[in-house]
């Protein structure tokens, strides 16, 4: 099955009358179909400019930008709504982009079914319970908390059934332990529907909590971090003292990302403990089947090695 987000040298930039800002430069991604993927990276980074490039809220400048077959460039405007309407859920940070503060759970989610000539009231209900909220169904926004706001957003997203789910911060607005409440809410989604989760996030602990992490810097993808162990696995050795909460995260491996024409990214971190600032000049040379990087002054490792 080929993948359902495929995005190649994705370039954009945004032009004013005289200031022109390259969001993302060139950046590569692929995301399975079924997968729970986070992209994390520092303000300005390019990932919430990526997001809503997915969400056909945004087009790319250049490079090619295809979700579900569909190549979003192309996308004539009554095709873009019927992806947005089929294709994609979306979440936001700020819970007044998502509901309909004057009516009840069960009404917010009902409304883009009706709106699209769908049977609701069943769907609804099935949802709400999905996310735990059935007891809550009649309660109005401000007789909800912040965390079952954002669990209505996320059963609202899920209205239409569409095949992928996008989620900008969807926890930046709570604290830590609604935060993992709601993180598993998005798993076990995942989990049951097989539904495809794209999560931006700024939250490095919570993002361990899926399978896969991108992270992006300067507007292209710089490395990646793929788990060595499921997350239940994790979580089990740390339930029967095997681990520490307080111990490095070792379940998740960083690789970095080379792209289609040969760069990459080292990481920031490693650049800061080499002490390695602005342009650097390095030779490249292949060692018992290890890619080197080399001073031009010394002939000894200088910067990283990565193994073919």
């Amino acid at each position: 099955m080929p993948p359902i987000i495929v995005c190649e040298n994705l370039v954009k930039i945004y032009k004013t009358s005289e200031l022109e800002v390259v969001a993302l430069q060139g950046l590569d991604l692929t995301v399975e179909t079924g997968e729970m993927l986070a992209i994390i990276g520092n303000s300005g980074s390019g990932k919430s400019t990526l997001l809503n490039m997915l969400g056909a809220l945004d087009k790319p400048s250049a490079g090619r930008l295809t979700v579900a077959d569909l190549d979003l460039a192309k996308l004539t405007p009554k095709q873009v709504v019927n992806y947005k309407r089929h294709t994609v859920g979306f979440v936001w940070q700020n819970n007044a982009r998502n509901l309909i503060p004057y009516l009840t759970a069960r009404e917010n989610i009902e409304m883009p079914m009706l709106l699209n000539g769908s049977s609701a009231s069943g769907r609804a209900l099935e949802l709400l319970e999905m996310v735990g909220l059935s007891a809550r169904r009649d309660n109005k926004l401000a007789q909800l908390s912040g965390g079952e706001q954002q669990r209505v957003a996320i059963a609202l997203a899920l209205a239409n059934n569409p095949q992928i789910l996008l989620a900008d911060e969807p926890t930046g607005a709570v604290d830590s332990k609604t935060a993992m409440l709601i993180m598993d809410v998005l798993r076990d989604i995942n989990k049951t529907t097989n539904l495809t989760v794209v999560i931006v996030t700024h939250d490095r602990m919570l993002s361990r909590k899926v399978e896969r992490v991108v992270s992006i810097r300067d507007g292209r993808t710089s490395s990646e971090f793929i788990r060595s162990m499921s997350y239940a696995q994790e979580m089990q050795e740390l339930e029967s003292g095997l681990r520490d909460f307080s111990a490095p995260d070792v379940a998740q491996v960083e690789y970095v990302v080379v792209d289609k024409v040969g760069r990459l990214q080292l990481p920031k971190d490693a650049l800061e403990h080499l002490n390695i600032e602005g342009a650097a000049k390095v030779r490249v040379e292949v060692e018992d089947g290890r890619v080197v990087l080399k001073s031009q002054e010394d002939r000894t490792p200088a910067l990283a090695s990565v193994r073919q």
